[in-house]
């Protein structure tokens, strides 16, 4: 039986997407030729590793077992195919990102500078709300902000100090007193935000070096700013935002600012990724980058 690396690399996409279709779309293949190359490999096997339905697929007791080891092989290819790639003085090949949708923005202009300075190298970036396990899901890299990075990675800031934005609608102020301080903010009238690892947020005020955090209680809970956005804009009630995703609407005057003497700068993203012995040509051009990055002044704001 001929398996193949793709093969492999398809069988562990579907377990981790749970899906033919987002598998498909990672792997830059067709959903159908995706179920024709794991028909071929179960035949080969002699087994199902998935259960199939019109709706969702599942891997079966023979395919978590097939996944639980093949994943950590896979895994060690890779590693190997980094170490061979690091022989090379001019990078190539491809280096996977996965970041927040904000810490996407974030990145974006390094990516495009990383691109132009090394035409041989591709970059995936992956902006999705969920904190995913970089290793196990195939990333080089994530991007989150400093204080969700797992504990065992190697953290590097990334963009400046991040401001947050306590925010409302003009309409919403006129039916509403505006606050003075957190202690006037009725916990009912804000909104919930709801984190990537999937605790709720609780509103990280901060006065003269005291921080004084707020549990908002709103009936309607995101874990998207531009739903969250949406609903301010609506008259839902108050928001807390990171200032960039409201900037405009400030300026516009669609949205008042609140409390800002009460939300000081905090650490802003951070690029994070496991220790690495032999990183390839393109992965350590690309930490050279950010860490180029962070020596240069700060940009007036």
């Amino acid at each position: 039986m001929e398996t193949g690396l793709k093969g492999l690399e398809a069988v562990l996409a579907i377990a981790r997407r749970g899906s033919f279709r987002a598998a498909a779309l990672d792997l830059g293949l067709s959903t159908t030729a995706l179920s024709h190359t794991i028909g071929r490999l179960e035949a080969g096997l002699g087994v199902r590793l998935f259960n199939r339905t019109t709706r969702s697929v599942s891997l079966t007791d023979a395919g978590r077992d097939f996944v639980a080891r093949v994943a950590p092989a896979i895994a060690e290819i890779r590693a190997a195919m980094d170490t061979a790639r690091s022989q090379r003085e001019t990078p190539s090949g491809m280096l996977r990102i996965n970041a927040s949708a904000q810490a996407g923005r974030e990145v974006a202009p390094l990516v495009l500078d990383f691109l132009r300075r090394y035409p041989e190298m591709q970059v995936d970036l992956v902006t999705e709300g969920r904190l995913v396990d970089i290793v196990a899901d195939g990333f080089d890299l994530g991007i989150r902000p400093a204080d969700l990075v797992p504990r065992d990675m190697i953290a590097l800031p990334l963009g400046r100090p991040e401001r947050h934005a306590v925010v409302a609608a003009p309409e919403w102020l006129l039916r509403h007193p505006a606050p003075r301080s957190p202690a006037d903010l009725d916990p009912a009238h804000c909104l919930r935000i709801r984190l990537p690892n999937g605790a709720l947020l609780r509103w990280p005020f901060e006065k003269d070096g005291a921080p004084l955090p707020f549990e908002a209680k709103g009936r309607l809970t995101m874990d998207e700013p531009a739903i969250a956005r949406a609903a301010v804009l609506d008259g839902a009630g108050i928001g807390y935002f990171i200032e960039g995703d409201v900037a405009e609407d400030l300026a516009a005057g669609r949205m008042i600012r609140l409390l800002e003497d009460w939300t000081p700068a905090r650490p802003g993203f951070s690029l994070y990724y496991p220790g690495r012995r032999n990183p390839s040509a393109g992965f350590a051009a690309f930490i050279a980058m950010v860490r180029d990055g962070n020596k240069a002044p700060p940009v007036p704001r």
